[in-house]
C-alpha cells in the first residue's frame, strides 16, 4: 500500500473530470494536476484512500507530445485553467470523449447507439480573451496591499492575476482601478475567517458586440468610502456603462448577495446575440463565451426543428438528420424552455418560429425581469416568463392543467442537472422532441437515463467547447418520443 510522502513515478494515462492526470501504478490510480496523458513523472503522494490515490507534481522526467508550455505564468497554481499545458487539439480530444463516456457509462447508453448519433465537438473559435465575464475574489498580501485573482484548487487561497488570459484585456485595468482606490483609501478587505472587512469581489462584465463593460463590486455594506471617487475613475473607462455594488453581508462563499443598487451609468449593459438584443445584469445568467454561444444556440434551435434557423456549418440549406428542415409551425405549437435564464435559447426560439408560443422559467427573479425587458427590446410577443423553481412550478402547472401537451421542451440547467420532478413532467408534457442545452455531462447523462426510460430516443448529441483552457464542457442533445 502506497503512504503519504511516498515519491513514485508514473505514466500519464489519462484525465480525469478536471482535466487532472491519472496514473496507474499496479492498478491502483493517482490523480495528479497539471499532467497530459503520456507524460512520464515523479510526483509525491499527498492522500492515499482506499480505492484511489493523490500526488502532488515534483518533475515532468519524458513530456508527452502533447505537453505544451502554458500561456499564464501561474496556470498551475490557479484553479482556473486547468488544461493550458496540454496542446488545444489533445483538449479537445479529452473533453470529446468525456463526453461519449459519461453517456456510456453513467447513462447506460448503449456504444452502437451512441456511434451513430455522435457528432463531432464544436473547438472554440478563440482559445483566450474569450471570457466576457469574471468574478475576482479581493484580499491582501502579507503586507496589507490588496489583490485580486483566482482561487487555487479546491482552496479559498487567492492567486494574484490582474490580466487573466481568458479575459479581455480591459478586465486588468478595471482591476488595477480598484486594487489602487483600496490601498489609497484603505478600504478593509473582507476576511473570510472573521468575517470582517468590506470588499469582496469584483464581477466584470462585457458584451463583445456591444463593446460596453459592467463592473460590480461586491461588498459586505452599501457604507463604502469614497465609491464616488471610485465610480468616478472606473466610468472614464473607454467601454464603462455600468458601474453597481452588491452587497452581501452574510458569511457565505456566495459570491452576489440578493440586493445590487446602481452606483454610475446605468444597472445593466447589453450585447447582441442571434441577432437579438439582450439587457444584462449583475445577477442575470449570461453564456460566457458569445462567440461560441451563438453556434450552441443555432445547434439547439437547429435540433428543435425550428424554421429560419441557420446551421452551425452555415451551410446555406438547414438539414437535420439528412433531412431539410420543416416549414412554419402551427400557430398552436408550444415550446417550453426550462432555465431560461435573460431568455437568450426562448425569444431566438420564438424569433424563429413566429407561429409558436414560448414558455420561459427561470428561478432567478432578476433574470426574468431582464427576459421581459429582451422580449420588449426585440419586439417579440409571442413568448412569456415565470420567475419560480422548475422543480416546483412544473410539477404545479401539470396538476392544475392535465391535458397540457408541448411540442417541443428546450432544458439548460445549472451544473447540477434537473430535478427527477422536473424530468417526469416533461415526459408528462409529451413533447415530440426535447432538447438539451449541458455545462456538465456527467448530469447530463445522469438525467438522460431517466428521460430515454420515459419513451424517449437519442437521436443526435454534440460537444461544444465553450470553455476553452479548461476541463468544462458544453453539449446539445437531441431526444424524441417514440411512437407507442
Amino acid at each position: 500500500m502506497f503512504k503519504k510522502n511516498e515519491i513514485i513515478k508514473a505514466v500519464i494515462d489519462g484525465l480525469g473530470n478536471d482535466g487532472e492526470g491519472i496514473a496507474h501504478i499496479d492498478g491502483f490510480p493517482f490523480f495528479i494536476k497539471d499532467c497530459a496523458p503520456g507524460d512520464r513523472v515523479t510526483a509525491k503522494v499527498m492522500k492515499v484512500k482506499r480505492s484511489l490515490g493523490y500526488a502532488r507534481l515534483i518533475s515532468v522526467d519524458e513530456p508527452s507530445e502533447d505537453r505544451i508550455t502554458p500561456e499564464c505564468p501561474v496556470s498551475q497554481s490557479c484553479g482556473g485553467c486547468t488544461l493550458q499545458h496540454i496542446s488545444y487539439d489533445a483538449e479537445l480530444r479529452y473533453k470529446d470523449e468525456k463526453v461519449y463516456n459519461c453517456l456510456l457509462r453513467i447513462g447506460g447508453i448503449e456504444r452502437e447507439i451512441l456511434d451513430s448519433v455522435r457528432e463531432p465537438i464544436v473547438p472554440s473559435e478563440n482559445v483566450f480573451r474569450y471570457r466576457n465575464k469574471a468574478q475576482y475574489p479581493i484580499g491582501a498580501d502579507k503586507d496589507g496591499k490588496a489583490v485580486a485573482g483566482f482561487f487555487s484548487g479546491r482552496t479559498h487561497h487567492i492567486v494574484p492575476q490582474e490580466d487573466c488570459r481568458l479575459s479581455p484585456p480591459e478586465f486588468g485595468l478595471i482591476i488595477r482601478t480598484v486594487l489602487d482606490y483600496i490601498d489609497e483609501f484603505h478600504i478593509p478587505v473582507y476576511d473570510e475567517m472573521t468575517g470582517k472587512g468590506l470588499i469582496r469581489h469584483v464581477l466584470i462584465r462585457k458584451g463583445f458586440a456591444t463593446g460596453e463593460i459592467m463592473c460590480c463590486l461586491v461588498s459586505a455594506s452599501a457604507e463604502l468610502p469614497k465609491l464616488d471617487e471610485l465610480a468616478e475613475r472606473l466610468i472614464r473607462i473607454p467601454g464603462m456603462k455600468s458601474v453597481c455594488l452588491n452587497i452581501n453581508p452574510q458569511r457565505t462563499n456566495v459570491v452576489l448577495g440578493s440586493r445590487t443598487v446602481p452606483v454610475s451609468g446605468e444597472p445593466y449593459i447589453e450585447d447582441i446575440l442571434c441577432g437579438l438584443r439582450f439587457r444584462i445584469s449583475p445577477l442575470s445568467f449570461y453564456q460566457i463565451n458569445s462567440v461560441m454561444a451563438e453556434k450552441l444556440y443555432a445547434k439547439a434551435l437547429e435540433y428543435a426543428d425550428l424554421n429560419d434557423v441557420g446551421d452551425i456549418d452555415k451551410v446555406s440549406e438547414k438539414t437535420i438528420s439528412g433531412d431539410v428542415i420543416s416549414g412554419p409551425l402551427s400557430q398552436d405549437n408550444v415550446i417550453w424552455d426550462i432555465c431560461c435564464g435573460i431568455g437568450t435559447i426562448t425569444l431566438a426560439a420564438a424569433a424563429a418560429s413566429k407561429n409558436s408560443f414560448v414558455h420561459g422559467v427561470e428561478i432567478v427573479s432578476d433574470a426574468v425581469r431582464d427576459a421581459e425587458r429582451n422580449a420588449g427590446l426585440n419586439s417579440i410577443q409571442n413568448v412569456d416568463f415565470t420567475a419560480a423553481a422548475a422543480e416546483d412550478y412544473l410539477p404545479e402547472f401539470y396538476r392544475n392543467n392535465p391535458d397540457s401537451k408541448a411540442d417541443t421542451v428546450i432544458l439548460d440547467p445549472p451544473r447540477k442537472g434537473l430535478a427527477p420532478e422536473v424530468l417526469n413532467t416533461v415526459a408528462a408534457l409529451a413533447p415530440n422532441r426535447i432538447v438539451y442545452v449541458s455545462c456538465d455531462p456527467a448530469t447530463l447523462a445522469r438525467d438522460l437515463k431517466l428521460l430515454l426510460s420515459s419513451g424517449y430516443r437519442l437521436e443526435r448529441y454534440r460537444p461544444f467547447d465553450q470553455f476553452a483552457r479548461t476541463g468544462h464542457v458544453e453539449t446539445v442533445v437531441l431526444l424524441t418520443r417514440q411512437n407507442t
